[in-house]
């Protein structure tokens, strides 16, 4: 069978096709490359390059390469922009997934994974978020992820669909230079980019009640997640369809202070990276670190790697990107 993946050419997209294709799966890639990047493509992958807003362009992916399911990881995803531009989110987000939806429930495709976050989960007031922690989205992003999974769980319903959604937690890290994460949104790139320019890493809030002060995340490698998604697809094609309906964490279960990890990036890139300590930063929840348990159960997977494993092969990318980082 093919897998149709949306944003196949993104971060996180680039490398599940890369594990997917590894697998033995058959793959083709819809996006618009608006952040993503041809480079992240295997040569012979097929692309359609289109917008999940055009349903001329889904349906002719899904038509074009006989696609038996999809893998959607085209969105937006900046928690700051979403606040800033709401409409735009829910437009991309929710409007973006419904054409998908609507493309596979009417071309016969009955197997669809949705890349969710643990954004859905907002502040929540446990050590370990289980995927029953309830949901109080902060932002709309956070929404847009909790809407989305609603709107996949009900399709799947309505039409015999079986379906996973994949709630991420803290993605870093690359399994290759050509597809590391070319933002400077995420805490691991944010830092880097400091360095580089001479300035000292950032601290938002060093008051948390938290051992050091600073917030706790789960980091998970993202070919760890990666990995997942391959777990996931074979779950999807191997259950009687319309009988799967998952939603998962994707963590390592443990946490990771801010400054924890500023001393892991000193460790690997040489750089001091001893943080500058600023305001918070409104709605930083203290701690947010995933139970994976579930997961183990339902896919039998668990994360590989570890926080330096992470920094390095990200510095690895990020140098690849910027040769003048290398120079201390």
């Amino acid at each position: 069978m093919t897998w149709l993946i949306t944003g196949g050419a993104g971060y996180i997209g680039g490398h599940v096709v890369r594990q997917l294709l590894d697998d033995g799966q058959r793959v083709a890639v819809l996006d618009d490359l608006s952040s993503g990047a041809r480079t992240r493509l295997p040569a012979g992958v097929a692309l359609v390059e289109g917008s999940i807003l055009d349903r001329g362009a889904v349906d002719r992916a899904i038509r074009e390469h006989e696609v038996e399911g999809v893998l959607h990881f085209a969105g937006k995803k900046q928690v700051a922009e979403s606040v800033q531009r709401p409409l735009h989110y829910y437009r991309e987000n929710l409007t973006g997934l419904q054409t998908v939806l609507e493309a596979c429930a009417e071309g016969g495709v009955r197997r669809f994974l949705f890349s969710s976050s643990a954004a859905v989960y907002g502040m929540p007031d446990v050590d370990l978020v289980t995927e029953s922690t309830p949901c109080a989205p902060m932002n709309p992003y956070g929404e847009s992820k909790l809407a989305g999974e609603w709107m996949v769980a009900a399709t799947g319903r309505a039409y015999g669909m079986s379906t996973v959604a994949l709630r991420y937690f803290n993605v870093a890290g690359a399994a290759a230079p050509e597809l590391a994460d070319g933002g400077t949104s995420n805490l691991v790139p944010m830092v880097f980019e400091r360095l580089t320019a001479g300035r000292a890493p950032l601290i938002f809030g060093a008051d948390y009640p938290t051992p050091d002060g600073t917030c706790v995340r789960d980091f998970i490698h993202v070919d760890d997640v990666a990995s997942a998604h391959v777990a996931a697809t074979r779950r999807l094609a191997g259950d009687p369809l319309g009988e799967t309906s998952l939603v998962l964490n994707i963590g390592r279960g443990e946490g990771v202070s801010v400054k924890e990890m500023l001393d892991v990036v000193s460790r690997v890139t040489g750089y001091d990276a001893t943080g500058e300590i600023a305001p918070r930063r409104p709605g930083d929840p203290a701690r947010v670190v995933a139970s994976a348990a579930l997961i183990a159960r339902e896919l039998g997977w668990s994360a590989r790697y570890g926080v330096a494993e992470m920094v390095a092969s990200a510095w690895e990318g990020w140098c690849a990107r910027h040769p003048e980082a290398r120079r201390l």
